[in-house]
């Protein structure tokens, strides 16, 4: 399982480092598949889907016609072909997305019920519009540099708070929520995501104290934001009653599975990096 795990990681590695250097058009459509699958992993776990059916209903037609727009209006701005701010495109097609599971929650009533439809739009905001911030911040000043903080936070954090839970984890802290945390595999988590985030801009030659305290505080802070991510898809699989969203990574799950301390840490560190890395 080990093994598995570990190429699966060296895998994802590889096309988050080509996604990122290339920028678009790839990183775009890596972002959409994956946005894509995720969207309908969760749609699938809090029941949009009745009955766990096969094939895609309304609501979730929807959603994948707002995912296709989103993206596809993000990757023509990035080559050019359109202008306009990438927050208005994703507001235009929030706004799209809403008033569409409206028309499809009234026209089929009583079809569809109203938590299946709040979900299939809590779906789209949580995954697709979350993880398209790591197209947001590759796109921003020096962003083929700064993307990688948003991974360095999230994956870098759970491989540090894995290793130091082991070896001196005892206390736990979620027991009911997700029982192998511990107390110090946490905070050895967000430290070590500091630090990594820390000697990255090192190696990259950044000299200047005051940026690589300001680059460990945003990696710090994405440790925590990852974790609290973590923990909130875990949430959804207790509630759901489910062991994994799906079965698409060897050894890691669906996408959710392997994505969600990500999902959640992309607009933290898009955020940061506009209010404290100025110019």
């Amino acid at each position: 399982m080990f093994l598995t795990r570990l190429i699966s990681g060296a895998v994802l590695l590889v096309i988050a480092f080509a996604s990122f250097w290339v920028g678009p058009p790839l990183l775009p459509v890596v972002l959409y598949t994956i946005s894509l699958i995720g969207y309908l992993e969760l749609t699938k776990a809090l029941g949009v889907r009745d009955g766990g059916k096969k094939g895609v209903n309304a609501p979730e037609i929807v959603g994948i016609a707002a995912i296709t727009l989103y993206y596809g209006l993000l990757l023509l701005r990035d080559m050019e072909v359109l202008e306009g701010g990438r927050i208005f495109y994703m507001l235009f097609c929030t706004v799209f997305l809403f008033l569409g599971e409206l028309f499809v929650y009234v026209l089929a009533f009583p079809k569809f019920q109203a938590e299946p439809v709040m979900a299939a739009i809590f779906s789209f905001l949580y995954a697709p519009v979350m993880l398209s911030f790591i197209e947001l911040t590759r796109m921003y000043k020096d962003g083929i540099l700064l993307v990688w903080l948003i991974l360095i936070s999230a994956w870098g954090c759970d491989t540090c708070a894995y290793c130091v839970g082991k070896l001196a984890g005892k206390r736990k802290v979620f027991p009911l929520l997700s029982p192998k945390k511990t107390l110090a595999g946490c905070i050895g988590g967000v430290a070590g995501a500091a630090l990594i985030g820390a000697v990255y801009v090192v190696c990259l030659g950044v000299r200047d104290a005051g940026t690589i305290c300001l680059i460990g505080l945003i990696c710090g802070l994405g440790g925590v934001t990852s974790m609290a991510g973590d923990l909130a898809a875990s949430a959804i699989k207790r509630n759901k009653n489910i062991k994994d969203y799906g079965k698409l990574i060897p050894g890691h799950g669906g996408i959710m599975d392997r994505f969600d301390s990500v999902i959640v840490t992309a607009p933290l560190t898009y955020f940061l990096i506009v209010f404290l890395l100025k110019g």
